[in-house]
C-alpha cells in the first residue's frame, strides 16, 4: 500500500506534469516560466542572455519539427570565456527532466574537476531556484526522480570519461522516450567517447538531444569536426564571442586584446570563441602540416640528396608498423603493416626495400627494432637503431625523440612535403609538448597520447626518424653500407 508521502509526491507529480507538458517541445518557454527571473538571486536578470536565447529556440524548431521520431539533435557551441554555458547546460538538464517523464542522460566533461567543480555545481545553483525541484534528488553524482519507482529510470548521470570503462556511453538507450547527452569543455574528451557516445545513440522513436561546449582549445580532434570536418554537416553549430555576452568583464577582454592582438590564437580561444591556428601545448602548428599536406614534391627531384629508410615497429596490437623514405625534402610512406612480431620477415621486406630504393642509410626505432636489427644483421645489412630516449645533440632539447621532433617540425617549414595521408597528418598535429622548468623541449609520450585517446604516431615517427643523424649519399652505388655522420656503435645495445 502506498504511504501517505508517497500519494503526496503522486498528486504533486500529476500537478507538474501537467504544468510542464506544454513546455516538452519549448525549452526557452520552459526556462522563462521556471525560474524567478528579476527577483531574488536573479534580480538583475529578465531572461537568458541573447545567445542562449537563439540556442535554446533552436533545439525548439527542432522538436516541433519531429525531431522525437529518431532524428539526433546536435547541437555544438564553441565560445570564449564567461558567456554563461554553464547556467544553459543546467537549463537543459532541468527543462529535459521535468518536461518528459523517465528521461535518460549522461553528462560528462573535460576533467573530473570541471565536472564537479563547474558543470555539477552550476546545476545546483539552478536546481535550487527551480519550480521543478521537488521534483527531484540532485546528489553528487545524479539527479533522479523522488519517486522510488522511478528513480533508475528517470535519471541524468554525471559521469567523469574513461577509455578502460565506456558503459555509461555505450549504454545510452531509452527507446520510444527522451535521450539527453551533454559533453561539456569537449575540446579535450577523447574521440573515443564521441564514437562510442554516437554509436549508442540509435534508439527508433525516440527524442535524443545530444550538446557539446567549450572553449575551442584544440584544432583536432572531435568537437573541432563537428565546426569544420566531414560531420560538420550534422551539427547545428554556432560559436560565441565574449564581447557579445552581458556577462562578462568588457574590460579584461580589452586587456587581453590589447596585449594578445585580436588575431592572437589566446584572443580567438578565450575571446571569440575560435579555434586556435595552434593549441597551447600543440608542438606543430596546423598551418605548416596544411602547408606540407599532399604537396607535389617528387622524392626523384632530390637526387642530390640522401635517401633514408625508417621503419617505426608497432607498439601495441592496434598500432601499425610503417616503413617510409625522405630524400630531401620529400617523404612517402612506403609499407603500413598491421603489428608483426615476426622480426625476420620485416628485415627481409626492409632489405628489399633498401636494395629497390637504392637507401643511403636505414634508421630503425629501438623500442621494438632491436629484433629487426639483429635480423639484419643476418642477412649483412648495417642498419641504425634509434633509442627514443637516447642522448640528443641538441642541448635544448630532453632527448633524441624531442630533437628528431624539433627538426622534423623545421623541415616541414622549409618546404618539406608529405603524402595526402590523413593518419600521418593527424599524427604530426597530436603531439603536445611538456612544459618543463628548465626550458627543454620534451614531446608526450606515446602513452600519454593514448590517455588522450590518441593512437600511438607511427606515421610521423616513421618520418621523425629520419633526422636522427645527418647522412651523406653512398660513393659507390650498390654499397649496402650507409655513411652516417654519428660515433653511434650500432650493436652496443644488442
Amino acid at each position: 500500500m502506498p504511504t501517505k508521502q508517497s500519494e503526496r509526491k503522486l498528486t504533486q507529480y500529476e500537478i507538474l506534469t501537467s504544468a510542464n507538458r506544454e513546455y516538452r517541445d519549448r525549452p526557452y518557454r520552459w526556462v522563462l516560466f521556471s525560474f524567478p527571473w528579476g527577483s531574488g538571486e536573479l534580480e538583475e536578470f529578465e531572461g537568458p542572455d541573447v545567445w542562449q536565447t537563439e540556442e535554446l529556440r533552436k533545439i525548439e524548431e527542432q522538436l516541433l519539427a519531429g525531431a522525437d521520431l529518431g532524428v539526433v539533435i546536435r547541437e555544438a557551441i564553441a565560445s570564449g570565456h564567461g558567456i554563461g554555458k554553464s547556467a544553459f547546460v543546467a537549463w537543459l538538464i532541468l527543462w529535459a527532466m521535468s518536461t518528459y517523464p523517465d528521461c535518460k542522460g549522461v553528462v560528462t566533461a573535460n576533467t573530473e574537476n570541471q565536472l564537479k567543480t563547474k558543470t555539477w555545481s552550476e546545476l545546483a545553483k539552478w536546481y535550487r531556484l527551480c519550480a521543478t525541484k521537488s521534483w527531484f534528488h540532485l546528489t553528487d553524482t545524479a539527479l533522479f526522480s523522488v519517486l522510488p519507482e522511478h528513480e533508475k529510470t528517470w535519471r541524468i548521470d554525471k559521469v567523469p570519461w574513461s577509455l578502460k570503462s565506456t558503459e555509461a556511453f555505450a549504454g545510452l538507450h531509452n527507446k520510444g522516450k527522451r535521450i539527453i547527452l551533454i559533453f561539456d569543455e569537449a575540446s579535450a574528451i577523447p574521440d573515443q567517447i564521441w564514437e562510442v557516445s554516437e554509436g549508442a545513440l540509435t534508439d527508433k522513436e525516440t527524442q535524443i538531444i545530444w550538446c557539446v561546449f567549450g572553449n575551442p582549445t584544440r584544432n583536432t580532434g572531435r568537437f573541432k569536426e563537428c565546426f569544420t570536418g566531414p560531420v560538420a554537416k550534422r551539427w547545428k553549430r554556432k560559436q560565441v564571442d565574449s564581447r557579445e555576452s552581458r556577462l562578462t568583464n568588457k574590460d579584461q577582454i580589452q586587456e587581453w586584446i590589447t596585449d594578445y592582438g585580436i588575431n592572437s590564437d589566446f584572443v580567438k580561444v578565450r575571446v571569440r570563441g575560435m579555434f586556435p591556428a595552434m593549441s597551447a601545448r600543440q608542438f606543430i602548428s596546423l598551418t605548416d602540416v596544411d602547408a606540407a599536406f599532399g604537396r607535389h614534391l617528387r622524392v626523384e627531384q632530390y637526387d642530390f640528396a640522401p635517401k633514408i629508410l625508417t621503419c617505426d615497429p608497432a607498439w601495441e596490437g592496434d598500432d601499425d608498423l610503417v616503413i617510409g623514405l625522405r630524400q630531401g625534402l620529400a617523404f612517402k610512406i612506403l609499407r603500413v603493416i598491421p603489428k608483426n612480431d615476426n622480426d625476420i620477415q620485416v628485415a627481409n621486406i626492409i632489405a628489399n626495400l633498401e636494395d629497390s630504393e637504392g637507401a643511403d642509410a636505414v634508421f630503425i626505432d629501438a623500442g621494438y627494432g632491436t629484433g629487426i636489427v639483429s635480423a639484419g644483421r643476418t642477412l649483412g645489412r648495417t642498419w641504425q637503431l634509434v633509442w627514443f630516449a637516447g642522448e640528443p645533440a641538441d642541448p635544448g632539447c630532453l632527448n633524441k625523440r624531442a630533437e628528431m621532433w624539433k627538426l622534423m617540425r623545421d623541415w616541414l617549414k622549409e618546404g618539406g612535403a608529405i603524402p595526402a595521408d590523413m593518419v600521418l597528418y593527424n599524427d604530426l598535429i597530436g603531439p603536445e609538448t611538456i612544459p618543463r622548468l628548465d626550458g627543454k623541449i620534451q614531446i608526450e609520450s606515446k602513452d600519454l597520447m593514448k590517455k588522450r585517446g590518441l593512437k600511438s604516431p607511427n606515421h610521423a615517427d616513421a618520418l621523425a626518424i629520419s633526422f636522427a643523424w645527418p647522412v651523406s649519399k653512398k660513393r659507390a652505388r650498390g654499397a649496402k653500407a650507409a655513411v652516417c655522420e654519428t660515433e653511434y656503435d650500432l650493436f652496443k645495445d644488442l
